[in-house]
């Protein structure tokens, strides 16, 4: 996965209202993080900005931060030293992951923010998915969430603009969306984000950047997850909703790797 350059410098535009901080980026996954032991390990994969990766640290557990973004990495460690909590970051993409931590020895991992789609194709996928399983012990669990694909697509290449400026530190930016939907599943999607900031005397300055996206299906998604040796406990899929999450828990570990 390549990507998140440009945006990582002004992702906080991008970033919904409801998760700006810390704190609320903890509480959108509020039942989850409360079953948690004290001192757990947990791996936030895809971390972006950091946000929730910093919010759980603040909580006394052991944090890990990764990103495929060397910018969102560096974004990370600047708000875990704002805020004062220890997160080890490491720039990684989801299949090196098992290189670079101890396999079997996290109490839940986390690859959220709609990233997954990122990873390419059906293979790709797979690999993503089955490297997170690793890291999982027993009975530990990823949670995942993914924008409603069946509904990007059925809705067709467009450009979205949001119907409001968007306020972020005394400043006001239009965020623009561009779909391109290929004719098949399979193939490779494009989506342009760009953040126009609005400046003094009418100054407009832009940030944008090309992402590659590969979709999958809600029943697809269910069928890798089970195939790397995870157990879906809860989807909140609605067909006619935005985006879902997924909770799986590996129920059994051998020899410190998934089946």
């Amino acid at each position: 996965m390549a990507g998140y350059g440009a945006l990582s410098d002004v992702y906080e535009w991008v970033i919904p209202d409801g998760m700006l901080t810390p704190a609320d980026s903890v509480a959108a996954f509020g039942d989850l993080v409360k079953a948690l032991p004290p001192g757990a390990r947990v791996l936030d994969c895809a971390c972006g900005t950091g946000q929730l990766a910093v919010g759980l640290a603040g909580l006394g557990l052991h944090v890990v931060a990764t990103d495929a973004s060397a910018g969102m990495v560096r974004r990370t460690d600047q708000l875990a030293a704002a805020h004062r909590v220890s997160v080890r970051t490491l720039p990684a993409s989801w299949e090196e992951l098992p290189d670079h931590l101890e396999v079997a020895t996290f109490d839940m991992v986390f690859c959220v923010g709609n990233s997954l789609h990122h990873a390419e194709g059906t293979s790709g996928r797979l690999a993503a998915l089955a490297a997170m399983a690793r890291l999982l012990g027993r009975g530990g669990r990823l949670v995942l969430t993914s924008r409603t694909w069946e509904l990007v697509r059925g809705n067709g290449s467009r450009i979205d603009v949001r119907d409001q400026l968007v306020r972020r530190g005394g400043r006001d930016a239009v965020v623009v969306y561009h779909w391109q939907i290929a004719e098949r599943w399979d193939q490779q999607h494009h989506l342009d984000i760009a953040v126009a900031q609005l400046g003094a005397h009418g100054s407009v300055t832009t940030c944008s950047e090309r992402l590659s996206c590969w979709p999958f299906r809600h029943e697809e998604l269910l069928s890798q997850l089970q195939r790397v040796g995870l157990t879906v406990e809860t989807t909140t899929f609605d067909p006619a909703a935005e985006g879902y999450l997924v909770v799986a828990v590996k129920e059994h570990v051998q020899g410190g790797c998934a089946p």
